[in-house]
């Protein structure tokens, strides 16, 4: 094909990670779904069984929005997670679905942080689902996302909307665990995602009975995805603008 003396076309590195995930899973029969980014405290946090009392909803976290008086209370999402409530609300089982998206929260920025990211939510629900089934999707997305370079490890951890819950973390790309590093303040390990099984209470809380199904839930940001799968050492450089950047890819 004739590019006629053109520049050629850059694709930013989120981009290319967000149309990666959509490929993987579309190929591992996840549909890709949208939601909203201004949400309400009820899909943000009340049906996703976060407790009133979770740090999650103070205002350091959580960039919320002001309203009038009486109106519902409204919020940047702070995950895709809300996603997975409405789309539960208008479906129903077996599904599995991916979410990509934006999410904010009120936090300072470093080169793991960032107040802006992207983050992309899975959800699968069926009748035959374990924390098995979660594993073998993870470690085939894995593969194919990263191929055999990075070692990833399931830690026992606690979220509020699945139980059990796991931490998957991804072995650091620049330093090995040697450290000291400013990726993985040297401990040889990057978090990548939380997840688990769907709590009951989700599932009921959107008229699904837990006693016929069960599924599995999963976040991870997909800017670290980027940092890993590129070896970008500071986050704050995917939104910096500078084309030296984009122009590498």
């Amino acid at each position: 094909m004739e590019n006629h003396g053109e520049k050629p076309i850059h694709i930013h590195p989120i981009t290319r990670v967000v149309d990666d995930i959509a490929r993987i899973f579309s190929g591992m029969g996840f549909s890709i779904v949208d939601g909203p980014e201004l949400e309400t405290e009820y899909y943000n946090f009340d049906a996703l069984n976060v407790p009133k009392d979770h740090p999650a909803r103070d205002m350091q976290d959580t960039f919320w929005v002001k309203t009038k008086p009486g109106e519902e209370a409204r919020l940047m999402r702070t995950h895709t997670s809300p996603v997975q409530i409405r789309f539960m609300e208008s479906h129903k089982p077996p599904f599995a679905i991916v979410c990509p998206g934006r999410v904010f929260r009120n936090e300072a920025t470093d080169a793991r942080h960032e107040a802006m990211f992207h983050q992309v939510e899975g959800l699968y629900v069926g009748t035959d689902v374990s924390l098995a089934t979660l594993k073998s999707v993870l470690h085939a997305f894995f593969d194919r996302l990263f191929g055999t370079d990075i070692k990833v490890v399931f830690r026992p951890s606690y979220f509020p909307f699945v139980e059990p819950g796991v931490e998957v973390v991804a072995s650091c790309f620049k330093c090995k665990g040697k450290g000291p590093c400013v990726i993985c303040g040297g401990s040889g390990w990057i978090e990548l995602m939380g997840a688990g099984m769907v709590h009951p209470n989700v599932l009921h809380g959107v008229g699904i009975d837990p006693s016929l199904w069960r599924g599995f839930a999963f976040g991870m940001g997909i800017d670290r995805l980027a940092m890993l799968k590129y070896g970008i050492e500071d986050v704050r450089l995917l939104y910096s603008g500078d084309l030296r950047l984009v122009n590498q890819f």
